[in-house]
């Protein structure tokens, strides 16, 4: 059985990690993907060995929430978690003006004790309600030997914190009797947990619309329909709504549930109503729907009204499919980001290690004088090095990508499919169902004495497509059961240079295998029936599909609709996606490469006078994780 699960409590790559880890050393799961963006784990297990609560309650221990449950809604608890940590992060900036406005003199105290008092009192108040998570989270972790982006922040602020507490009641008899000048830094410790706060409300905020795309999704679905019951009509809730049910649909309301039409009637034809499929097949013109023809839930009758017979509901239907397929794809991962999550795991160890080194370095270079400064270059160190960025990087552009995609009417079913379309330089294509449709006014009994151009019609923009492809430096290659010059003809009318006439399923085959075998990376686009051994041999596999015969099982690809132009939008999407994960996971090494040497001081060796601090590195933590998160949002704006 697999299943997406929403995770709740989750901050950085290295909580993604530690879920996903916990998830596949448990008896009876065979895999588990973490989506950290898309706050959701991808689980494939055996339920006779392991349920769902037993998830739960292992996830619980080590300080995450899996929402297993009915009657929880995932997007009521992130709206409440939203409006507290939106609470916590104004009420924290509060402190911090506060502790600023008392540590640098403007409210008028000129008694460094008192002020110092008065700052500690805030700067505790701010951490134990403002800054609670992280340090719950932190202890959580430790108990079962892991770490993530809490531990930093709770390590960071107590060491703030405490030596800062040491030197307001201690500071004069230990450094002052030795005539070395102390501070107090409550300031950064308040300020480290405001700007974790403000980058974390800002990175909701932005990770909200890599998620708008499965929201539409969602949002074609109904919440009530129309029964009818004997000569009445009733509204009643969606779920209420049982197989064989009638059901009526008038013009403007949404499609409930799959089913059959037994009804119909419109002003234009009194047998027939037309129903917009576009947001499910892409197809702008409205499908004539009679007595006898299937309907789709989340489409719209534009005209006219019609009765139905339930026959798929809920997670049957083929909207619900669509769903949890966009879904699925972006829970998956794509290869680099696995590489992402193993440094993860060890990341947060190693930022210790070098914020121990930092201290160590400072204190024996200068002794007991340089303490405070060997405390707070090893604070900022920790505070500067959350490896929140690179965690963000590849899922936050994939779940946009994925997203865009199935607006376009194109369903990727995982991210490694994603990943290898944009390295397409070959396409061997399906003629008949894929490139051509039939001329629906013949007769097709006797279709075979007729020429090409009468039997069949070639579909709108595939010429466009299949010219827009070889644009990109992709061979195609048309297969056809036709003769020769039917084959030729076809050929020649979508603009395709390389063509087989009278192949059988096992020739498509064959004729993939030969392109791999020349090193070329090959897609099989078909219509998912006589084309199966192809679509599953391809490198990647694309299904012309139409509401509830979509061909998922065997193609990594599904082409929702006639309009073949999502081809190439797919290969232009798939490379534009990839080169936005490397932009993301190059800035965001190339910051930690660069601000964790500027905060442990590194310029100070060579007589530059500038060092990050803990305060300046808490905001430019959070600006490196908000960035990458807006970085891939500009994927929405590919055309």
């Amino acid at each position: 059985m697999k299943k997406t699960i929403p995770v709740v409590g989750m901050a950085c790559s290295a909580c993604s990690a530690n879920v996903e880890r916990k998830l596949n050393s448990l008896e009876g799961i065979s895999s588990a993907s973490v989506n950290l963006a898309g706050r959701s784990a991808l689980v494939d297990f055996d339920p006779t060995q392991i349920s769902l609560e037993q998830m739960k309650k292992e996830i619980s221990d080590i300080g995450y929430d899996l929402v297993i449950e009915a009657d929880r809604s995932v997007e009521e608890i992130e709206k409440r978690e939203y409006i507290l940590l939106r609470r916590k992060t104004l009420l924290s900036w509060v402190f911090a003006l506060l502790v600023m406005s008392v540590s640098m003199g403007w409210a008028g105290i000129t008694d460094r004790h008192v002020a110092n008092q008065l700052s500690l009192i805030l700067a505790l108040c701010n951490m134990l309600y403002c800054g609670r998570q992280f340090y719950v989270s932190a202890w959580k972790q430790l108990t079962h030997l892991t770490a993530n982006m809490d531990t930093l922040v709770a390590l960071s602020t107590l060491i703030a914190f405490l030596f800062s507490a040491f030197n307001t009641f201690w500071g004069d008899a230990v450094w002052g009797v030795r005539s070395i000048e102390w501070h107090t830094y409550f300031d950064a410790s308040v300020m480290i947990i405001t700007f974790v706060l403000t980058g974390r409300l800002l990175e909701e905020k932005a990770k909200d619309g890599t998620a708008s795309s499965i929201r539409q999704l969602m949002g074609m679905a109904p919440k009530t329909a129309h029964i009818v019951d004997g000569d009445s009509v009733e509204e009643v809730p969606l779920s209420t709504i049982e197989k064989g049910d009638m059901l009526e649909v008038r013009a403007g309301e949404k499609v409930p549930v799959d089913g059959e039409v037994t009804w119909a009637e419109s002003f234009m034809t009194p047998d027939a109503a037309y129903v917009d499929e576009s947001m499910i097949t892409g197809e702008p013109t409205p499908a004539e729907k009679r007595q006898g023809s299937k309907v789709l839930a989340g489409t719209i009758p534009s005209q006219g009204k019609f009765r139905m017979r339930a026959l798929q509901i809920g997670e049957e239907t083929a909207l619900a499919h669509i769903i949890r397929m966009v879904q699925e794809a972006q829970s998956s991962k794509a290869p680099v980001q696995r590489l992402v999550d193993k440094a993860a795991l060890v990341f947060v160890p190693v930022v210790g290690s070098i914020a121990l080194i930092t201290f160590l370095a400072w204190w024996l270079a200068g002794g007991n004088a340089y303490l405070p400064q060997a405390v707070m270059s090893a604070v900022a160190v920790l505070v500067i090095a959350c490896p929140c960025a690179m965690g963000l990087a590849t899922p936050t552009a994939l779940m946009v990508g994925i997203g865009k995609a199935a607006e376009r009417q194109v369903l990727i079913k995982d991210a490694s499919a994603l990943e290898r379309l944009r390295k397409v330089d070959a396409v061997v294509i399906d003629k008949t169902g894929t490139l051509t449709l039939p001329n629906r006014s013949v007769d097709f009994t006797k279709s075979d004495d007729l020429p090409p151009e009468q039997r069949e019609t070639l579909k709108p923009y595939a010429r466009e497509a299949m010219e827009e492809l070889q644009k990109k430096g992709i061979e195609i290659y048309m297969m056809s059961g036709d003769k020769e010059e039917a084959a030729r003809y076809w050929a020649d009318k979508a603009g395709i240079r390389h063509y087989r006439s009278q192949v059988l399923p096992q020739d498509k085959e064959n004729m993939v295998k030969r392109l791999q075998a020349e090193g070329k990376t090959v897609a099989m686009v078909g219509d998912g029936i006589n084309d199966t051994q192809a679509l599953a041999l391809a490198d990647v596999g694309m299904a012309i599909g139409r509401g509830t015969d979509v061909a998922m099982d065997v193609a990594q690809v599904t082409l929702m609709g006639d309009d073949l132009r999502s081809i190439p939008e797919a290969v232009t999407l798939s490379r534009k996606t990839v080169r936005m994960i490397w932009e993301n996971l190059f800035w965001a090494f190339v910051y930690n490469i660069v601000c964790i040497p500027l905060a442990a001081g590194i310029l100070r060796l060579f007589g530059i006078d500038f060092q990050i601090t803990p305060m300046w590195a808490s905001a430019l933590m959070a600006f490196s994780s908000v960035s990458v998160v807006l970085n891939s949002l500009r994927l929405r704006l590919t055309h």
